[in-house]
């Protein structure tokens, strides 16, 4: 009940804010252009702020304090407020609130939302590639990390900070207790999840607390049959969940649901008890990027199932439109950089940070945004660890676009609702399809104009 109290408090917010962002933009534009980015004038040290969507013991946040703190050595006066909300519903209800009052830092997270289309739109974020351009960095990005961050017009206003890989790791061993492969489609999983069950095992273990984890499985079957184009048009109401990649999705997870494929009692359990159930060996599957690759590919994995898991990448379908090597690779969530406050001291920090950036982030195990580090392996890895890196050195041009970024936000959160219904069997597929897209038709409008 919280829970749901929560996501009516945010949604609710989500829609005041848009429309005080929608009047606020009859006014007068920010006082800088966002494709301004070279700034002229004196370096003035002050402290600037970045309003924060992550963990506040994350390598993200760990890194810019320390290029902060080694700027401000030879910038005195200069310090980086860092005004951090891990909570996501949390944190969007106060980004979207200070960007319609007009109140956003020099640095704030966003994804490529449709609020945040609307910021772009009204010049209120900087031009993100023509600023890395300028700063000579554009060029070290990964094509994929700054794909991800685009708009649908290809616009480019946040700056990728990660890059990661989503997997579905198994655990071999299981696998073979109840006579299973990996699958080659799929359109195989639900009869995998069947031998499973029959074997007494757990067939996937899901975080159904935070809803985006189960928000996952409905974009599968749709980017496979259509490609990313179809999200893109059903988020505005030009597809719908009635049209065939629709119904392929509805029918597969309906499938799903009726194969038991999920943890039981999914909906109630959180992050960490969807990892520890892979971990344990309670659970054959785990469908996660690789930030966690130190709990899966180190020898902090349980001695007992460490030897047994592996992982395999999205599997294609007989009629896929997109390959093998095209997945979920995200970026994570982006920087913005506010146009009101860009000057030459806020270009200047970033050229110091975002240069020295990569090398510090690779240097912790992780897959770094840009193409001009290599990762450190950590010296209690498994071979898997490498393994799993090393997948993003072939991957395709296409990638899915996780569509809690997509969607405008009345309509993810029923549709995050419905999908746990559909997957318990608590509602139909005909009725799930009809909800969505009524849904979808009502909401959309009011961002996608």
């Amino acid at each position: 009940m919280k829970r749901l109290l929560r996501s009516r408090l945010c949604r609710t917010a989500a829609v005041a804010a848009v429309a005080a962002l929608a009047l606020a933009g009859c006014g007068g534009g920010p006082s800088s252009s966002p494709t301004n980015v070279s700034p002229t004038g004196q370096i003035v040290p002050r402290q600037i702020s970045w309003l924060l969507s992550r963990p506040a013991d994350g390598s993200v946040i760990t890194i810019m304090k320390k290029l902060a703190d080694d700027y401000a050595k030879d910038h005195p006066g200069f310090s980086l407020n860092l005004i951090t909300t891990p909570d996501r519903p949390s944190y969007i209800q106060k980004y979207e609130t200070l960007a319609a009052a007009d109140k956003l830092p020099e640095l704030f997270d966003t994804d490529a939302t449709p609020f945040a289309q609307q910021l772009a739109k009204q010049g209120k974020m900087m031009d993100a590639g023509k600023m890395l351009k300028d700063l000579g960095l554009y060029d070290n990005f990964r094509p994929a990390a700054l794909d991800y961050q685009r708009f649908d017009d290809g616009s480019l206003y946040m700056v990728p900070m990660q890059f990661e890989l989503e997997y579905f790791w198994y655990n071999k061993s299981l696998f073979q207790k109840a006579g299973v492969s990996v699958p080659t489609s799929l359109d195989d999983i639900p009869a995998m999840c069947t031998a499973l069950r029959k074997a007494g095992i757990t067939p996937i273990a899901l975080d159904g607390q935070d809803q985006w984890p189960l928000e996952r499985y409905v974009s599968y079957q749709p980017f496979r049959a259509a490609g990313p184009d179809y999200v893109t048009s059903l988020k505005k109401g030009q597809a719908k969940f009635a049209d065939a990649p629709g119904q392929k999705a509805v029918s597969w997870l309906d499938a799903l649901g009726k194969a038991k494929c999920f943890s039981d009692g999914f909906s109630s359990q959180g992050y960490s008890d969807a990892q520890n159930a892979f971990t344990s060996g309670q659970a054959a599957m785990y469908n996660i990027g690789t930030w966690e690759l130190s709990s899966l590919a180190t020898d902090k994995l349980n001695p007992a199932v460490r030897n047994d898991i592996d992982f395999f990448t999205l599997p294609t379908t007989s009629a896929s439109v997109t390959k093998a090597n095209e997945f979920v690779s995200p970026s994570g969530i982006g920087m913005a950089v506010n146009a009101k406050t860009y000057d030459p001291l806020v270009a200047d920090f970033l050229k110091f940070a975002l240069t020295k950036y990569p090398a510090e982030y690779a240097a912790t195990g992780a897959l770094a945004p840009t193409t001009n580090v290599q990762t450190t392996i950590p010296a209690n890895a498994t071979p898997l660890y490498k393994k799993a890196l090393e997948k993003a050195n072939d991957l395709g041009t296409k990638q899915i676009m996780p569509w809690d970024t997509q969607l405008d936000p009345t309509s993810n959160t029923r549709l995050q609702q419905e999908l746990t219904l559909l997957v318990q069997g608590n509602t139909s597929p005909a009725d799930f399809t009809s909800t969505m897209d009524s849904t979808i038709a009502q909401n959309a409008p009011k961002f996608f104009k």
